[in-house]
């Protein structure tokens, strides 16, 4: 009986469907006052909004593209549609939702997640959410899941717009302030004071539309002594057209209050992801990131944390594969910024078939960050000679009471490795892949068990052909 392999057993249709766009608001593609101002209409705008929009709109005139990074002269903004809206609103209800849109999160497996697993749910497709939901137990303990447009014209609105793009500012880089100017859909989240909850929140963002881009904004704020963890994935089929992924996340963390915040980012291999994610930790607060970076065709992703309370810290677990066509440069950033504050980071790449990937890291202490600590370590494995693997530390140390460290590993697969493998009856692919899962466990294990199989699944299905 003929062997089945991986191929036939995990297929990239999970992430390849595509349906058809008939009827769906657009605006022009190209970005000009006039599309801003049709987007702020689209959203409802309170004032405050649709001038923030138009001042961020002259920020991104005024900015220059970053020319430190990947190549990204094959994304033509003129090309790109920043505002897609499906032929639906958002509903509280499932069954609600529109069947082409149910049936694209039905088969990526969002609403058994939800059943089985789930406090709540948000489900974006193109510029919109089309479904958000949070259990009647969480929203009793005066927990706040909802998209942000929404909230912008609640009772929270105030937090809102005290928060909102403070962390990111829009002259951070062009990007940052391309999202100000067309931002849509995304989640907001409160968690009140001492308030646990024990089941995460998951927000899942879907970009069918070819040729546009998705600009979502989350914005998450923890208050003293709340524990949350929230899980977010990303998916697009593949066009043979450039698609745009230019989110934002802000995250407040209060005092001795802990957020996880566990990420799967599988987007196709025609895709720019420019995301940009920061956070901000108060006094004896914690903040875990777990990140897995598997897909688009260039990515410029580093999620920052600034250490701004005494007894602060941070831990991040993260993964990038890149493939054929792929250059992926990912990283994270610190800043600690108060005494005693304590940041681990733990990075891993994995390179195949020419793809590159880079590892940039920044570690920056300020003067009054005494008794601060701070471990970095980056491994990449490259499995043939024809990728690519970089490091790129910088550590800016500004006090000398301060216990710095930084560990870089770059190889290959082991030869002897693979043969003791062999020797005990396993095949030379399924050998490799075996080693490769290894070598990614330490992150798998940090993820939701769906993601990890998830994860899992698709480092099988990159590995496929990689012999020789």
């Amino acid at each position: 009986m003929k062997e089945k392999t991986y191929v036939d057993e995990i297929s990239r249709s999970l992430y390849d469907f595509r349906y058809d766009e008939e009827g769906y608001y657009k605006v022009d593609e190209g970005l000009t006052e006039d599309i801003v101002l049709q987007i702020s209409k689209e959203k409802n705008d309170p004032e405050w909004m649709r001038d923030f929009r138009l001042n961020s709109l002259e920020s991104y005139r005024r900015l220059q593209v970053p020319d430190w990074g990947p190549d990204i002269s094959g994304l033509n903004m003129d090309e790109i549609v920043t505002y897609v809206r499906p032929k639906t609103g958002m509903s509280a209800k499932w069954s609600d939702v529109p069947d082409e849109i149910k049936e694209t999160f039905e088969r990526l497996g969002i609403p058994q997640a939800e059943r089985e697993s789930l406090a709540g749910v948000g489900a974006q497709y193109d510029s919109e959410l089309v479904y958000h939901n949070v259990r009647e137990e969480v929203a009793a303990l005066g927990v706040v899941y909802t998209d942000l447009e929404s909230a912008l014209h609640g009772p929270y609105a105030g937090m809102i717009r005290s928060h909102f793009m403070h962390l990111v500012p829009v002259s951070d880089h062009k990007f940052a302030a391309l999202h100000g100017a067309v931002w849509s859909g995304g989640s907001f989240v409160y968690v009140p004071k001492n308030v646990s909850v024990e089941i995460p929140l998951q927000s899942y963002f879907r970009l069918n539309a070819p040729g546009a881009g998705q600009f979502e904004h989350t914005l998450i704020i923890l208050d003293e002594g709340a524990d949350l963890h929230f899980i977010e994935g990303c998916s697009a089929p593949k066009y043979n057209v450039a698609n745009l992924h230019a989110g934002c996340v802000e995250l407040y963390v209060g005092k001795g209050a802990r957020l996880r915040y566990s990420t799967i980012e599988n987007w196709s291999k025609n895709m720019y992801n420019l995301n940009t994610k920061r956070a901000l930790v108060e006094a004896g607060g914690t903040m875990e990131w777990v990140s897995g970076s598997f897909g688009s065709h260039v990515s410029y992703l580093y999620p920052m944390t600034i250490l701004a309370g005494e007894n602060a810290r941070m831990t991040y677990t993260g993964i990038t594969f890149a493939g054929e066509g792929q250059n992926l440069d990912t990283g994270m950033k610190v800043v600690h910024n108060a005494p005693h504050t304590t940041s681990v980071i733990n990075a891993k790449s994995i390179s195949k078939s020419g793809g590159a990937s880079t590892y940039r890291s920044a570690v920056v202490v300020s003067p009054q960050a005494t008794g601060s600590r701070s471990s970095a370590n980056c491994e990449s494995l490259m499995l043939d000679n024809s990728s690519r693997s970089d490091t790129i530390p910088v550590m800016d140390i500004r006090t000398n009471e301060a216990d710095i460290g930084h560990e870089a590993k770059i190889g290959r697969i082991s030869d002897d490795a693979i043969f003791y493998l062999m020797s005990r009856g396993i095949s030379e692919e399924e050998a490799r892949t075996m080693v490769v899962s290894g070598f990614a466990e330490s992150v798998s294990k940090e993820l939701p068990l769906e993601y990890a199989v998830e994860m899992n699944n698709l480092i099988r299905l990159e590995m496929k052909g990689s012999i020789g």
